[in-house]
């Protein structure tokens, strides 16, 4: 029986109307779980909603007479903003917790999040230790998380057919450790997006709104 999407709108009524292949519907004790837990769903997704409300309200852009640092805050969410795949909560968090700050190198951006390699080196032996995770760790799971939604919305990004081509059958745990790179990547590319003007390859912006 297909799963289909419960984020749809008429996800129950749709659900209803599925029959498996000797012709059955879903058994009812299993629809009226289903059907607390689709509730449930959509309540958290209520709640999301106003608090990227909320955090779009408390956007420095929102200033009536905005400082000259209030005023580049705003600018650099709005251009975040233009990027698919960030709303206005990501955009807020990320330029309040981290892009207000100036960065000489990327090694600066990646530390700040605390997502740079620890290497470790004894003798003639070097490996990689995992990330430090001395940073912000507000604004690194806001890069992590941000990073899962990339491959999502953007699929054809440098980076999404980067991480496709490493973890190509590769385990659950392969996978997670080559998000936190693709997340390391990701903010360097939207500190380089911030400061130079130049959108991370292959990514895609948001249409204009007429």
């Amino acid at each position: 029986m297909a799963a289909g999407n419960p984020r749809r709108c008429d996800f129950l009524s749709w659900l209803a109307k599925q029959r498996d292949c000797r012709g059955e519907g879903v058994p009812p004790r299993m629809l009226t779980e289903i059907k607390h837990e689709h509730a449930r769903l959509m309540l958290v997704r209520e709640q999301l909603d106003e608090l990227s409300q909320a955090s779009a309200a408390a956007d420095p852009s929102a200033a009536a007479d905005p400082t000259p640092a209030a005023a580049q805050m705003a600018q650099r969410s709005q251009l975040l903003l233009k990027i698919k795949s960030l709303g206005p909560a990501f955009a807020t968090t990320l330029t309040n917790e981290v892009f207000y700050k100036d960065f000489r190198n990327r090694r600066e951006v990646a530390s700040y999040f605390g997502l740079a390699p620890s290497p470790w080196q004894s003798g003639g032996i070097e490996r990689e230790q995992g990330i430090s995770k001395a940073g912000n760790p507000r604004a690194r799971e806001n890069a992590i998380e941000l990073a899962w939604l990339w491959l999502r919305h953007q699929p054809h990004s440098a980076l999404t057919q980067e991480y496709r081509r490493r973890t190509l059958d590769a385990s659950k745990r392969i996978k997670r450790i080559a998000i936190v790179t693709l997340a390391r990547k990701l903010m360097v590319a939207l500190w380089r997006y911030l400061t130079t003007g130049l959108v991370p390859d292959g990514a895609m912006l948001k249409a204009a709104k007429t």
